[in-house]
């Protein structure tokens, strides 16, 4: 291990080990990781403005003790890692978005999810990984496509979850769920946030499956762990202008598991279903009940698929 590293125990596990990475790029990583280091490793990259316990530890302890090797890390601009504080343009969101859905390019992000694969490339080096299994949920599933597309030599297997490759004309989040998403709290005290996050967990969970106390209770921990609304906006500019990955797809070697919830109203199933298509070889699975999030119930059924698909 790269003696950079100074480990030690996660406030929130106790069976993960959490340090900063300097890329080398003037970004650092806040990283978790656990398992046996002589395990094969599944590295998880996470979504739009969410932090790396958006992984749940019951999700990664269950892929831990199926045999591998967890890491899991903050993105630039959110959490623990580095925020990126860049003055740009203002941007019509609203404008952004109607050229993305028509696959006409955008400009004007700090920075785009080809900035963020290439994060991912340098921390798989200076971790001194030797092709992980990579696993991306949600826009950290867009980042993931870039990584298989542009550096196969870097990787593993590639597993995408609830995720698009933005092409032209896919089906928009349903009006609810984007409004939920980019709905802003009434204020920035604790409690406004506490209740704005439930409300969105609510809007986009799967139905009938979100734990309102448990809920309550993550949202607050991650709220106390870092607040940084400038780095979700920043995230999702970074979405816009990154454009379709269609393309991207069609060059990507690696064997391919996609899986999507079949309640997922924020990014509907067609999407997932339109990367698997894209992906040569790539197989689909659609989880009957599941939406937009990762909840206990599932949990069995989702590290099994893909324990399953990264030991075959």
């Amino acid at each position: 291990m790269n003696s950079i590293l100074q480990f030690h125990a996660s406030p929130y596990t106790h069976f993960m080990q959490e340090t900063k990475v300097d890329l080398g790029n003037g970004i650092q990583l806040h990283v978790e990781i656990g398992g046996k280091p002589e395990d094969p490793c599944i590295l998880l990259i996470m979504g739009l403005g969410a932090q790396l316990l958006f992984w749940p530890d019951f999700f990664c302890k269950m892929l831990i003790d199926q045999g591998f090797r967890v890491i899991r890390f903050d993105n630039r601009d959110i959490g623990l890692s580095s925020k990126v504080r860049e003055h740009t343009q203002r941007l019509n969101t609203y404008k952004l978005m109607g050229r993305f859905s028509l696959g006409l390019k955008n400009q004007g992000a700090a920075y785009t999810l080809f900035d963020m694969a290439e994060d991912t490339v340098l921390l798989i080096d200076r971790l001194g990984l030797d092709k992980p299994h990579i696993l991306g949920a949600s826009m950290g599933g867009m980042i993931a496509q870039i990584l298989a597309a542009k550096h196969p030599d870097k990787i593993g297997k590639l597993g995408l979850l609830f995720t698009s490759n933005n092409q032209p004309f896919l089906m928009p989040p349903f009006p609810k769920q984007l409004a939920g998403l980019l709905a802003k709290p009434t204020s920035r005290d604790e409690n406004a946030i506490v209740n704005h996050s439930l409300k969105v967990f609510n809007i986009i969970g799967s139905p009938g499956y979100v734990n309102q106390v448990d809920t309550i209770q993550t949202a607050r921990k991650l709220y106390r762990r870092s607040y940084y609304p400038a780095g979700v906006l920043q995230h999702f500019l970074a979405i816009l202008c990154s454009g379709s990955l269609l393309k991207l797809d069609k060059t990507i070697h690696a064997t391919t598991l996609v899986v999507h919830g079949a309640r997922d109203r924020l990014l509907p199933p067609s999407h997932g279903r339109a990367v698997a298509k894209a992906i040569p070889g790539a197989k689909f699975e659609l989880i009957e009940g599941m939406g937009h999030d990762m909840p206990p119930h599932f949990i069995p059924e989702l590290s099994s698929l893909f324990a399953h698909h990264f030991k075959s």
